[in-house]
């Protein structure tokens, strides 16, 4: 049989969602976000809300989202998605409005954002894409970054006297009242993508419902920051992040797991 004779309709496995749009991604080869990118949008489409769906993208590599998503989407200063879209979800309640960020907007520069939002307990999605480092403006260490981790501004390695240990936000943000479901999943493979569409799917069910804020982090690589090829940052994160940032639900109907 000709390869040919098997290109039909019929037999097709997989198709883009219509809610990524024809833009190659620039991300680096191997990176999570655009798995993260394709999950969210999934969702979205497959729930039937697009029309209804703002997406608030901030700075860092998670910026180029509106790039990407071919849906509404607006930029937020750096840091400042939480608030952006607080009130976004207060001026147009009925609308599905979520944030996408990485490590240094969510949890350093925007750590009062996000702390305060979700202690108020605003009606949104937070997905939150974790590759302990700045990815995007050279690999600079960041609040995430693992002890003894080298970054371009820790090339000895993050050392904890000094430096203080890495911070987890989504265990910090899990003690907080207005939380009701938060959880730390990954995209490197297709056992974690799909157990990762499924969160971030219960996550925009709970915004329909109005439960408060929904949490995901993404635990993701990035192997142009950490020097790596995309599989040996795969496996770096397995055996390192994985540790320090366990997988799995934390919060779930608003009662800690």
């Amino acid at each position: 049989m000709e390869v040919l004779d098997i290109i039909k309709p019929e037999n097709q496995v997989f198709c883009k969602t219509k809610l990524m749009t024809d833009t190659p991604l620039s991300y680096c080869p191997g990176c999570g976000h655009g798995t993260a990118h394709n999950l969210t949008m999934e969702v979205i489409d497959e729930m039937g809300i697009t029309e209804d769906t703002i997406g608030v993208a901030p700075v860092g590599c998670s910026v180029l989202a509106y790039d990407f998503m071919n849906i509404d989407m607006t930029q937020a200063a750096h840091g400042r998605a939480p608030a952006v879209a607080t009130a976004i979800a207060r001026t147009w309640p009925k609308k599905y409005v979520f944030t996408y960020q990485g490590d240094g907007d969510l949890a350093a520069i925007g750590t009062a954002e996000t702390i305060h939002a979700c202690n108020r307990g605003e009606n949104i999605v937070i997905i939150f894409v974790n590759n302990g480092i700045y990815g995007m403006t050279g690999g600079q260490m960041a609040p995430t970054t693992l002890e003894g981790m080298k970054s371009s501004t820790s090339p000895f390695g993050r050392d904890i006297q000094t430096m203080g240990s890495p911070l987890k936000m989504t265990e910090l943000v899990a003690q907080l009242p207005g939380t009701y479901y938060v959880t730390r999943q990954s995209v490197h493979t297709h056992k974690h993508a799909r157990k990762a569409k499924k969160a971030i799917r219960q996550a925009f069910e709970n915004l329909k419902l109005k439960k408060g804020v929904s949490f995901v982090e993404i635990v993701s690589n990035c192997n142009s920051g950490w020097k790596m090829t995309p599989n040996d940052a795969n496996e770096w994160m397995v055996d390192n992040m994985f540790p320090y940032y366990p997988l799995g639900d934390i919060k779930v109907n608003g009662k800690l797991k």
